[in-house]
């Protein structure tokens, strides 16, 4: 199933990646000035779409590009805005520290193998992976980030011109700085990607759509 719509304990890196402790449990929350947020945390009250683990914020020109499971289950997201896209996806993380370290060398050893090219800059939200891959329809550039949270990671991969040039994000930058993390008290495997659940309202249509098409009397 596709669902395309228009939208009007641990340290985190921030947009100069400088590390933010988080509080202990108690303290007031810490203002910051870009996400991923925690849901714990202070940030900007607009509207977003709710999948669960990730909130994400409603940019109208953005289309938010979403493909689930039968039952529901989110397995890609995916934002685009023109001939720029990100992929997004929210990992668990241990409580001590970050894990975009060695998720970000894996990448790059798993391209190398593939026989495509990567190299490691430091970006705006800290040490990024470029890459050129292989395709049918010729060499294409990805561009990934990634952000430790308190117990989650955010990995993003631009793709498009953005993936050369940060600065032709647009609203894709928006998305991802208003983005809100919602990791949840179970515990879970390092790495295990966390839930994400299409919108209620979305599901509830989707539900009501299938009824009906069983309600419908079959033509001999």
């Amino acid at each position: 199933m596709i669902f395309s719509r228009k939208r009007a304990d641990a340290e985190r890196h921030t947009r100069d990646d400088q590390a933010v402790e988080v509080p202990d449990q108690g303290d007031a929350a810490p203002t910051l000035e870009r996400g991923p947020y925690d849901i714990s945390e202070s940030y900007a009250d607009v509207q977003r779409l709710d999948l669960g683990s990730l909130h994400i914020p409603a940019i109208a020109e953005v289309e938010v590009r979403v493909q689930a499971d039968p039952q529901g289950v989110i397995q890609q997201v995916v934002l685009v805005h023109g001939d720029n896209a990100l992929q997004l996806g929210v990992f668990a993380a241990p409580r001590s520290e970050g894990i975009w370290d060695e998720v970000r060398e894996e990448i790059r050893q798993s391209l190398l193998r593939d026989g495509a090219s990567a190299q490691e800059v430091d970006g705006e939200y800290g040490p990024e992976l470029h890459a050129q891959v292989p395709t049918p329809d010729g060499p294409t550039n990805l561009r990934f980030v990634g952000v430790d949270g308190p117990r989650w990671m955010v990995r993003g991969v631009f793709q498009g011109p953005v993936a050369i040039d940060p600065a032709a994000a647009g609203p894709l930058v928006e998305c991802l700085d208003g983005l809100v993390v919602d990791r949840g008290q179970e515990a879970k495997p390092v790495r295990e990607p966390l839930p994400l659940r299409l919108p209620r309202e979305i599901s509830d249509q989707t539900d009501a759509e299938a009824g009906d098409a069983a309600a419908e009397p079959r033509q001999v």
